[in-house]
């Protein structure tokens, strides 16, 4: 799911184990832990494209992390909290978390991967802004005397975090490694698009907002958290039982086309449980098409060529195996005009389901070397930058139905 989501669950995991004693600090500090995980991506400058890719949402989405992580971050924070640079650190960290939220948005609409370093520094100038605000607004008050939580309990706090985030990322089509370090296999149940605010950020977020309102002690904070993650996990719930009811709807209206398959790829797209799009794959080609509750016309199937043989030879390839295993091998191969490849991640879809180079939603550009060994140049994830308003306005036009 997407960051926004997981600080919100981290935020509800937070005051229900330490809201008693922290108060609304205690969102602060559930919000921090339910990010940590994606910040395995602040690795990518010491990574290769291919190698970032394998690497996000790994390690740190496991519960080896979580149990490991959480021991050891919960004994760090409970022995800092126990000093007197316990404020400082908290600034900094307040300071980090919030300049990262409009940072995240600008790194979305600027399409990403090219702006990486000149957005990384323009997070630490602003949180670094804003921490010296935060001090010399503080400066010569005294600190606050808190109830300090015990190591178990920060231990427990950042432990769930941990574990809610990565279970939370299992239910969209990304996956998670969850068993890592002892298997790469990553769980995926596509029932739940990357961002869905409508049906389980927003409810959540209300339903947390109220809570900072009341006294720490008020059991009406802790009743709020409970009902905030009672609603999310039913919608995810809900989720799943909608999918199975999408792909009887979409067996049916293949039947009724003579699309015969082997396998299948299912999700919601982007924003939304309302519209899902589906890859089917038999032995010659895939085919996708997308479906939303309020259409009345028949499902329109797009025919893709698979195209494998443009990779014909590179069974040994580790850039090109990587890409395999990451989409699972739901994967079509086209040749550009520059005389890369560009290889699409069928999971995700298309834009617009006319198949050109750059309909596709999920897609990486490869290039051989002259040692005959692939190397992947660019991953793009979205929209062309100067189609985004159109894509989007598609998007919601076909949620609408047709």
């Amino acid at each position: 799911m997407d960051s926004v989501s997981q600080a919100v669950l981290g935020a509800a995991v937070g005051e229900l184990v330490l809201g008693r004693k922290l108060g609304n600090k205690a969102l602060l500090w559930g919000a921090l832990g339910g990010t940590i995980p994606d910040l395995d991506v602040i690795t990518s400058p010491l990574l290769s494209e291919v190698q970032s890719l394998a690497f996000h949402r790994g390690i740190s989405h496991s519960i080896f992390f979580a149990i490991v992580g959480g021991f050891i971050l919960g004994w760090l924070i409970h022995r800092l909290y126990n000093s007197s640079y316990y404020r400082d650190f908290l600034w900094i960290f307040g300071s980090l978390f919030i300049s990262a939220i409009p940072i995240s948005v600008l790194y979305f609409l600027l399409g990403g991967d090219e702006y990486r370093y000149f957005l990384v520094a323009l997070t630490l100038l602003l949180s670094g802004f804003l921490y010296m605000m935060i001090r010399r607004k503080n400066a010569g008050k005294p600190s606050q005397k808190i109830d300090k939580p015990s190591s178990f309990q920060w231990q427990a706090m950042f432990f769930l975090a941990f574990l809610t985030h990565a279970l939370l990322d299992c239910f969209t089509v990304y996956g998670t490694q969850l068993f890592l370090p002892f298997s790469d296999y990553r769980v995926a149940f596509s029932t739940v698009a990357v961002a869905d605010p409508i049906g389980y950020t927003i409810p959540f977020l209300v339903c947390l907002l109220i809570a900072m309102f009341f006294k720490r002690t008020n059991l009406k904070r802790f009743r709020l958290a409970i009902a905030g993650l009672t609603i999310s996990s039913l919608y995810l719930l809900f989720t799943v039982w909608h999918k199975s009811v999408v792909l009887k709807e979409f067996d049916r209206q293949m039947t009724e086309q003579n699309i015969k398959y082997d396998r299948y790829s299912l999700t919601p797209v982007i924003f939304s449980n309302l519209l899902w799009s589906i890859t089917v794959e038999n032995e010659n080609e895939f085919h996708n098409g997308t479906y939303s509750i309020f259409d009345r016309s028949p499902i329109q199937f797009l025919s893709i060529p698979k195209n494998h043989d443009l990779l014909q030879g590179t069974d040994e390839d580790k850039t090109i195996n990587t890409l395999r295993w990451f989409s699972d091998d739901f994967y079509n191969v086209l040749e550009r005009p520059d005389g890369t490849l560009q290889i699409n991640d069928l999971r995700f879809g298309t834009f617009r389901q006319v198949g050109g180079i750059n309909d596709y939603i999920f897609r990486f550009l490869v290039e051989r070397q002259n040692d005959g060994k692939f190397l992947m140049k660019k991953t793009i994830g979205g929209p062309e930058d100067d189609s985004l308003s159109g894509v989007f306005g598609d998007l919601f036009r076909r949620i609408k139905g047709r």
